[in-house]
């Protein structure tokens, strides 16, 4: 009886757990409620699987339990309950999967029009790049990285020449217009997470992977990284700004381009052989 008493005690138990516990979502800033909705239909269908599982379990375990001169009946084969288990058990799958082919296909299929804005993580700091006034990134390639082209931009790319780089600093989004976040990682697997966001996608090394969104609402966000990336994986931290148009723009204008740095890298160098140079 002890055993039915704590099965019943867990189920019930469970249940008021997730229905009164403090810890829920952050509020939403995206377009992404579809994730939401997904999440909370997969939410439902398990837990009343696993409360009608345990429930079960009390049942059989009072049902069946042993008494004095009784012997159980030895039934290896019951095809109607299998038939019930077979079939329930696929309307619960399908019921699970169904959303989430929805919102996959909609996670995938990036709207026409889309801004785009390239986020390029290292261990252990996150690097941004935007198009310039031709309208689009220019290429970039591994092999280039050096101390003063952090993100290996082409320079030989006119399109990379105007791109905006932002470096461990903060990434501005305008509200209300979907976005295009083009993933690269220079060293390890990382993975740009905003929990406001809901969207996020892993960074693979040789690869450029992405995720679109619609930010719906002003405000500032930390950037989390959301795979192991190393020792100082919990340290790996940004700040995403979704502005106003007008907040956006006036941002956009203070920005450097990657020819502007690399003038100013080419100054440092000068300057440094400069003063490198013995006296005559």
């Amino acid at each position: 009886m002890a055993v039915v008493v704590v099965l019943v005690l867990v189920a019930v138990g469970s249940v008021l757990f997730h229905l009164l516990s403090p810890w829920w979502w952050t509020p939403i800033a995206s377009n992404w409620n579809y994730i939401d909705n997904t999440l909370i239909i997969t939410f439902w269908i398990t837990g009343v699987v696993f409360v009608a599982v345990v429930l079960f379990m009390a049942y059989c375990v009072l049902r069946f339990r042993h008494r004095p001169g009784n012997r159980a009946a030895y039934e290896p084969e019951n095809r109607k309950l299998e038939g019930w288990l077979a079939g329930g058990t696929t309307l619960g799958v399908a019921a699970m999967l169904t959303p989430g082919l929805f919102v996959w296909h909609q996670f995938v299929t990036v709207p026409d029009g889309a801004a785009e804005v390239e986020v390029v993580g290292q261990q252990w700091l996150w690097s941004f790049r935007l198009p310039g006034a031709d309208g689009k990134l220019g290429t970039s390639e591994t092999r280039d990285i050096t101390p003063e082209n952090s993100l290996g931009l082409n320079r030989n790319d006119a399109a990379a020449l105007d791109d905006v780089v932002i470096e461990g600093g903060e990434l501005h989004l305008e509200v209300g217009k979907p976005v295009k976040i083009l993933l690269r990682s220079v060293d390890v697997l990382h993975d740009f997470y905003v929990p406001e966001f809901r969207a996020k996608m892993d960074m693979v090394p040789g690869m450029v992977t992405y995720f679109w969104l619609t930010p719906t609402r002003t405000g500032t966000f930390e950037v989390l990284c959301a795979e192991l990336c190393g020792t100082g994986h919990p340290q790996m931290r940004g700040t995403v700004v979704v502005d106003s148009a007008a907040d956006y723009q006036a941002w956009l204008s203070q920005q450097t381009t990657f020819s502007q740095l690399q003038a100013k890298a080419g100054t440092k160098e000068t300057a440094q052989a400069v003063n490198a140079a013995p006296a005559q």
